[in-house]
Formats: structure tokens, sequence, C-alpha cells
């Protein structure tokens, strides 16, 4: 599994595994412990986690979830220290320490509190997306 096979859906908590297409949506199941199953139709917002990237003041004006989840992997091991009742400067703080060029004024607070959630629930429910990655990154 990579970062092409989960999702969020608008308006719902957490993440969501994509099993498969159907011919009015997709059909998703939760990466929690309960592992409900969720058919998303036409009409609600499915975005892929590939597909998402955090605004930055460089050239390129964004840098991919998928990279930024890797750093944060490599800096904090799991334990980022913030969650969702942190304070707007800790929070902040913690996503500077991990992407120090970050757009301050495009990234919103609950950005970075829904980066931190979703960290931690692919670091539970499928760390092994972290390793693949890191591991590939280091032999390229």
């Amino acid at each position: 599994m990579n970062f092409k096979d989960i999702a969020t859906v608008a308006g719902k908590p957490g993440l969501y595994k994509i099993l498969k297409p159907t011919r009015s949506g997709v059909i998703l199941e939760s990466l929690d412990e309960k592992k409900a199953k969720l058919v998303a139709g036409m009409s609600m917002r499915v975005s892929i986690l590939s597909d998402i990237s955090i605004y930055t003041m460089t050239e390129e004006g964004a840098e991919p979830l998928e990279s930024v989840m890797k750093k944060i992997e490599a800096e904090y091991k799991g334990d980022t220290g913030v969650d969702a009742s942190s304070s707007d400067a800790e929070l902040r703080a913690f996503l500077k320490s991990v992407l120090p060029e970050f757009d301050q004024e495009r990234v919103y607070v609950s950005d970075i509190k829904k980066l931190n959630a979703w960290y931690q629930i692919i670091r539970k429910s499928i760390p092994e997306v972290l390793e693949e990655t890191n591991e590939t990154e280091k032999e390229a």
C-alpha cells in the first residue's frame, strides 16, 4: 500500500483505504479498528493523499504530503508532541520544524491538526507506508 491507496472524505473524520471503484463512486474501508466500509458516491468529495500538498514559499509553491509525512517520521518517529488540543503556536512550531518554508498565510492551524491526525493514523494502522518510502528515498 502507498499514498495512492489512501483517501480522505470531506466531512468525515479519519482516513480510508481505497478498495475498488464502482460505477457510481468508490468503495472505501476505514483505517481504524472498526474497518467500516463506505461507498463514496459522486456527490462526496474524495481526495487521494498522493494528490495533496502543503503550500510553501519555495519556487515550486508546494510540498507533497507524502514528502512531509516522511520528514515527520524521520524526525519524530511517532511522537510529534502535539495534538488537537495544542496551542496554535505549538502547532505552527511543529510544522516549521519539519517544513521551515511552509506558507504561514495559506496553511491554517486546522490543516496542521489534520496533518498530525493523519500521520498518527498512518503510523498506527499502516506504518510500512512510511518505512517503504524512507527506504526507497535512501536507495535513490
